[in-house]
């Protein structure tokens, strides 16, 4: 299994994760409706069988659903799990122990005493400053319940700043998460990829898939019926769909030369970028093994050139 550091020294974990915002979700992704506990169990153990056993998860995915599963699912397993979890900058959570209690709620949740990686789910100050709150981090980093600190949709400016915090505790900012993919570039031009390769930080890529969009499934002749989060995105219409379709062409027709999908050919377009781990979703066993199918091989340089061309024609 091709594995990756997160930042300079944290947890070693796969180059490919799971991300698990559907699981437990009611409100976006209409879990207990489309799918449920069993669909995301067979997810869970799909993706440990292919060799990713890491997941990310946050206290306010299915308001704490999301991390329950998976800590049931964890009991289950006999094999290690890692896990990455997320506080949420509430306005009511002003002082260092209301990061003490999240982490210790989520612990409780996940069934386990330490994660692998706590990140801060968005950069919002409101009543706690940003100092005030990496130092608490850091505290619980020294207390071992964290191995790893990480932050998720910071700028440039605010992650150099939470780097510098961390580093006036000697401890290292290991991950930023961010939304990124072929169709999702924006960190390539506003200075938090840059940023983050000078600083040795971990990109986390969420929705690495655009939702769906770089599965092939949606093309402007056929299109699956959308639901959820899919109904509120314009890129799902026909006019979207229609301009990104030659991004879709090239994937099929890249997939078809390595015998992949145009999914696992958008996964390991990602990893190819280097410091960069994709968390794609996945809520059923199939659609995690064909996660998967994005390891233990890798596009040419021309492939990679081509894809990149073309996906800067499609934005």
């Amino acid at each position: 299994m091709q594995t990756i550091t997160l930042g300079s020294n944290g947890p070693q974990v796969p180059t490919l994760g799971i991300g698990t915002w559907a699981w437990g979700d009611t409100l976006f992704w209409n879990y207990g409706k489309e799918y449920g506990a069993e669909q995301v169990r067979g997810a869970f153990f799909a993706a440990l069988d292919a060799g990713v056993n890491f997941f990310d998860t946050a206290e306010i995915y299915g308001l704490g659903e999301s991390e329950r599963l998976i800590g049931q699912f964890m009991k289950e397993a006999d094999r290690p799990v890692q896990i990455a979890t997320k506080y949420f900058p509430l306005p009511w959570r002003f002082s260092a122990q209301a990061v003490v209690d999240a982490l210790t709620a989520s612990l409780k949740r996940l069934q386990v005493d330490h994660v692998a990686l706590y990140q801060v789910h968005w950069p919002f100050d409101f009543l706690m400053s940003q100092q005030t709150l990496i130092n608490a981090l850091a505290d619980e980093v020294e207390k071992g319940r964290i191995g790893a600190i990480g932050v998720s949709n910071y700028s440039a400016d605010k992650m150099r700043q939470a780097h510098k915090f961390l580093a006036d505790r000697g401890i290292p900012l290991a991950v930023n998460q961010m939304n990124y993919s072929l169709l999702n570039r924006q960190i390539e031009t506003n200075g938090v990829l840059d940023a983050a390769r000078e600083l040795g930080i971990t990109i986390l890529a969420y929705s690495p898939l655009a939702q769906g969009l770089l599965t092939g499934k949606y093309t402007p002749d056929s299109s699956p019926s959308l639901t959820g989060a899919r109904k509120l995105d314009p890129r799902f219409s026909q006019k979207g769909l229609e301009k990104i379709s030659p991004l879709i062409k090239a994937l099929q027709q890249i997939g078809d030369a390595h015998q992949r999908t145009p999914a696992q050919v958008a996964l390991n377009w990602l990893i190819a970028q280097g410091g960069v781990i994709p968390i794609p979703g996945a809520k059923t066993a199939n659609q995690a093994q064909q996660n998967a199918g994005a390891l233990g091989w890798s596009l040419s340089p021309d492939e990679v050139t081509q894809l990149d061309e073309i996906s800067h024609s499609c934005r």
